[in-house]
């Protein structure tokens, strides 16, 4: 058999046993995987580079002489109803009886179930065909947001609706880090789709799950759910940073670290304040903005990459550093309510963090080159405010 031509050829050479599949989910499944691959080579915008693809391999195949041809252009269809030519695409005498349940599918149940931390929640949803026997068993979609970097994190579809519900049931129930409940329908297509549409211009995809080949279908059976009609959850307001600050060293949290409590004038003062400014303005970097949402993912976050990212420490701020984040972790721990286990997590997370933050403010491994860059000015004893000073160093160092 000769090679494919075409990318369109290649794509129906992989689908020509499409006819043969024993229900619509499995060949919706097939074309997800198919459409899948045009998703993780995009370049930028995947969702569009999918319709797009979708939408010419329409036209490319307008006189299908396969059944196989004509039964995947009706799964490209249903898939990505808004790809052009995709509304003209109707059902085939010679496709086989179930493409008639192509996409024919009810929302049973919406539920979300996440950490106790607020760094991810999942989203699931059952559905059920109209005819269970040509369309397929009741299936679930769920989607994976991460909180920390905003984004969908991950999709995958399941053929065992059922059995997953259940299982998360009791992984939630047995964990009280854990928690799970029923969810509007709209709000659920509101949060995945936003946090999706990040996803779809991200350069660099996550490199584990599903995300690419399941895709197309889990959008397709989420654009099902009805648009968002409640409010959002409201999101905590950040509390008023002067406050939290001025609530925070009156803590007991902060005597039990013994941090110090003369003005910002002394060294230790000075640090303090450095410290406590950083874990702040690393909250707003975050989706949410809030201080107060810490964990052990947070904190690894801001201990390992971004404080040795944004900013540069001197020898009292790096002694200091680790004194303000275990407050800081038993604090927010408190402010926040959450169980006692939580707080034994973050706590013993801190004694894997801190030594590794101490060694990567050694090394300087962590560092941008602007940090770097400032970092070496202070050893020198150039302040980095001075640009007369800068200027001359730069003119002293011109030829090194």
């Amino acid at each position: 058999m000769s090679a494919p031509r075409t990318v369109y050829d290649a794509v129906l050479h992989a689908a020509r046993d499409v006819t043969k599949l024993g229900c619509a989910l499995d060949a919706e499944m097939l074309g997800t995987a198919l459409l899948g691959s045009v998703y993780a080579v995009a370049l930028d915008d995947r969702a569009e580079a999918v319709r797009d693809f979708v939408g010419r391999f329409l036209i490319a195949t307008t006189d299908p002489e396969e059944p196989a041809t004509t039964t995947i252009r009706e799964v490209f269809a249903t898939l990505v109803p808004d790809a052009d030519g995709a509304a003209l695409v109707g059902h085939a005498p010679e496709a086989p009886e179930w493409a008639a349940q192509l996409g024919r599918v009810r929302p049973t149940g919406c539920w979300a179930y996440g950490d106790v931390y607020g760094d991810q929640t999942s989203y699931l949803v059952t559905f059920a065909y109209e005819d269970g026997t040509g369309g397929g068993p009741d299936h679930a979609v769920v989607a994976l947001v991460d909180h920390n970097i905003g984004i969908t994190k991950d999709v995958f579809v399941s053929t065992s609706a059922g059995t997953l519900l259940d299982q998360v049931r009791e992984i939630c129930a047995a964990d009280e880090l854990t928690w799970f409940r029923s969810e509007d329908p709209g709000r659920l297509r509101d949060e995945v789709g936003r946090h999706l549409r990040v996803t779809d211009e991200l350069g660099d995809l996550p490199a584990d799950g599903s995300l690419s080949t399941d895709r197309a279908l889990a959008a397709a059976r989420i654009s099902l759910l009805p648009a968002v009609t409640t409010p959002p959850l409201a999101e905590p307001a950040g509390p008023d940073s002067t406050e939290l600050v001025r609530d925070f060293l009156s803590a007991p949290e902060a005597a039990k670290f013994e941090l110090p409590t003369g003005p910002a004038t002394t060294p230790d003062g000075a640090s303090l304040d450095f410290c406590l400014g950083l874990v702040l303005d690393h909250a707003m970097s975050l989706p949410g903005g809030d201080p107060l949402r810490w964990s052990p993912a947070v904190a690894g976050l801001f201990l390992l990459d971004w404080v040795h990212r944004r900013a540069v420490l001197d020898l009292d701020d790096a002694a200091m550093m680790p004194r303000v984040v275990r407050a800081w972790s038993a604090y927010a721990t408190r402010r926040r309510r959450l169980p006692d286990a939580a707080a034994r997590e973050i706590e013993t997370a801190m004694e894997e963090l801190i030594p590794e933050f101490a060694r990567l403010y050694t090394t300087g491994e962590r560092r941008s080159p602007a940090t770097a860059a400032v970092a070496q000015l202070i050893a020198e004893g150039v302040d980095p405010s001075d640009s007369a000073a800068i200027d001359a160093w730069l003119e002293a160092n011109r030829d090194e």
